[in-house]
């Protein structure tokens, strides 16, 4: 048996399980594209989902097997209320007279070694008006955030102390108990 036949032997036994949310976000990404809900659009959102996982080759993401339905709606409203209060500071920059004199790259330790943690928290800053993840060093769960108007070490410090409370309330809501209990 070759290494190409072990690695498909491999992901035929990843249990159906741990790819239903995948086969689902890719449905509703087929949904979101076409713009409509209907049967149709299910189905065919069923169909490519199906042959996209089952025709290329995706490293399997381990789900800790924990969703906790009230910290993440807590997770999304916090993300509502940064998008807004973001999206103010970032307007006022652009009209203040003397508009953005500083900025910095953070480098940014998580505690995570989640790809699926690491990936949304990375999501979750970029998606934030004035901020933006420049990298991923994946095997050492860092990010290096570049950040708006941190003129300051103690903007430094605030702006890596939000990024680490994302980290923690997408923990709360998706991570292993162990990763819960080592940032709580």
């Amino acid at each position: 048996m070759t290494d190409h036949d072990s690695r498909v032997l491999e992901r035929e036994r990843v249990p159906l399980r741990q790819q239903v949310p995948l086969l689902v976000a890719l449905v509703l990404l087929w949904m979101m594209l076409w713009g409509s809900v209907t049967p149709l659009t299910i189905l065919t959102g069923v169909v490519v989902a199906l042959v996209v996982t089952r025709t290329l080759y995706l490293p399997p993401v381990a789900l800790s097997g924990r969703f906790h339905l009230g910290w993440a709606l807590v997770f999304l409203a916090r993300f509502a209320v940064d998008l807004v209060v973001a999206s103010v500071q970032v307007a006022w920059f652009a009209f203040r007279p003397r508009g953005v004199r500083r900025n910095a790259v953070i480098r940014v330790d998580l505690t995570t070694r989640s790809d699926l943690v690491l990936t949304g928290t990375a999501l979750a800053v970029s998606l934030v008006p004035g901020s933006v993840v420049l990298e991923v060093d994946r095997p050492n769960s860092v990010l290096y955030v570049h950040a708006l108007g941190v003129d300051s070490t103690e903007r430094v410090e605030r702006t890596r102390a939000h990024v680490l409370d994302c980290e923690r309330r997408l923990l709360r809501a998706i991570g292993s108990h162990e990763e819960w209990e080592a940032v709580r």
